[in-house]
């Protein structure tokens, strides 16, 4: 369904790419809740993003298998980098430019797994408040004893450009070390507008700090006059606490090969080519034997309608569902009740984040967020039934 979105703006659509630039550029507010023109819509929503985390399985688990501490955590720096280019790139790479996803509506679901030489690699991701909007995550392997969780929400701006300031975290827990890591992520801003190919360029710093003592710190930096390359990044593992003791840095292009080096030796410990480590396709339900939540059943009418072009239907089935939505939230107020989230909880404090956000600066935001969200245990194994019987949840115990 995707590759069938387009390209870059095509020459007809030129004007309304240039009005739409305008209608930016004097917009107050999210300018998530604007409407774009029917060449930058995508047919994926944001539900579907948390597969990004882990297209190369085999990264992700690599680190349960080492016993040192700061070698693991450079194995975790590594995975985290290697994350960059499917998250952020991946998109315009394959379509042309990168394009506005459909905002999820509450409740929504997208529900898969991943199955290679790691295993099986299983994820859950609920859109869990529509004001603000915010996604949540689980992913586990259960296999390796493998587990990230985390919750994000985007606030976008408009100043000379687009700028996507990203709200939450993600912690990774490894079972066999009871180790906890703190993901913090990196805001970023979209180039290419005036030439009407958008891509996106990270921007500022992000953090992965673990329980072990250890924190990488990953600056990023865009095309320049020096560099001359977009998507640069520079990263430093070090004893948290002590930035100037250098253990492992790598810098390079985070869509294109780079490698984590001893900063005393200046050997090889990892590397990354992104053009020969191929990524492990996800598995997903067919759309026919998915629940009305989930992701590519809820929207298939929308997504066929954009990629035939057809902006009437899109635009009447978006308001099916939205209306749809407002009616739901509208009988919940007169119940004196919430929706009912199927797999995460809100809670009011997150004892792993609070003890390692400290270290590098971190805030919950909750108030940005709409609370705090952790992935619930109980109602996972109750999910089971109504959505995959394959869906087999990991046992979380919340420190």
């Amino acid at each position: 369904m995707a590759e069938k979105e387009g390209s870059a703006v095509p020459p007809q659509a030129k004007g309304s790419w240039g009005s739409f630039l305008k209608s930016i550029a004097s917009f107050n507010g999210d300018l998530s809740s604007m409407t774009a023109p029917a060449f930058i819509l995508s047919t994926t929503s944001l539900t579907e993003f948390s597969s990004y985390w882990t297209e190369h399985p085999s990264i992700f688990v690599a680190p349960a298998a080492e016993k040192d501490p700061a070698r693991r955590a450079a194995l975790v720096l590594k995975w985290f980098l290697s994350t960059l280019k499917q998250q952020y790139a991946s998109r315009s790479e394959k379509l042309g430019s990168e394009k506005k996803p459909l905002n999820p509506f509450l409740g929504e679901l997208f529900l898969g797994k991943w199955e290679d030489q790691a295993g099986t690699t299983q994820l859950v991701s609920e859109q869990v408040s529509h004001h603000p909007p915010v996604t949540a995550y689980s992913i586990w392997n259960s296999q390796h004893g493998v587990r990230l969780q985390g919750y994000n929400a985007q606030k976008a701006s408009f100043s000379s450009t687009i700028n996507v300031k990203q709200i939450g975290h993600a912690t990774l827990h490894i079972d066999a070390y009871d180790e906890d890591y703190l993901i913090t992520l990196p805001s970023l801003h979209i180039e290419g507008l005036i030439s009407g190919s958008p891509y996106v360029e990270l921007n500022g710093s992000s953090y992965i700090t673990s329980s072990s003592g250890y924190t990488a710190k990953i600056d990023y930096s865009g095309k320049g006059w020096v560099s001359g390359k977009k998507n640069r990044f520079s990263a430093s593992l070090y004893p948290t606490g002590n930035e100037k003791d250098v253990i492992y840095s790598g810098e390079g292009q985070w869509i294109d090969k780079w490698a984590i080096k001893d900063a005393k030796n200046k050997s090889t410990f990892a590397s990354h080519d992104p053009s020969t480590t191929k990524t492990t396709p996800l598995t997903v339900a067919p759309v026919a034997e998915q629940d009305d939540f989930e992701s590519r059943r809820a929207w298939k009418k929308v997504a066929d309608a954009i990629v035939k072009g057809d902006m009437d239907t899109t635009s009447a089935e978006k308001s099916i569902i939205e209306n749809r939505q407002r009616e739901m939230r509208k009988q919940e107020q007169a119940d004196g009740r919430e929706w009912e989230r199927k797999f995460f909880t809100r809670t009011d404090k997150s004892p792993v984040f609070e003890r390692l956000a400290a270290k590098v600066g971190e805030k919950t935001n909750e108030s940005l967020t709409n609370g705090i969200w952790i992935f619930d245990q109980d109602k996972a194994s109750a999910a089971k039934s109504p959505f995959h019987p394959d869906v087999n949840p990991p046992i979380y115990v919340q420190k």
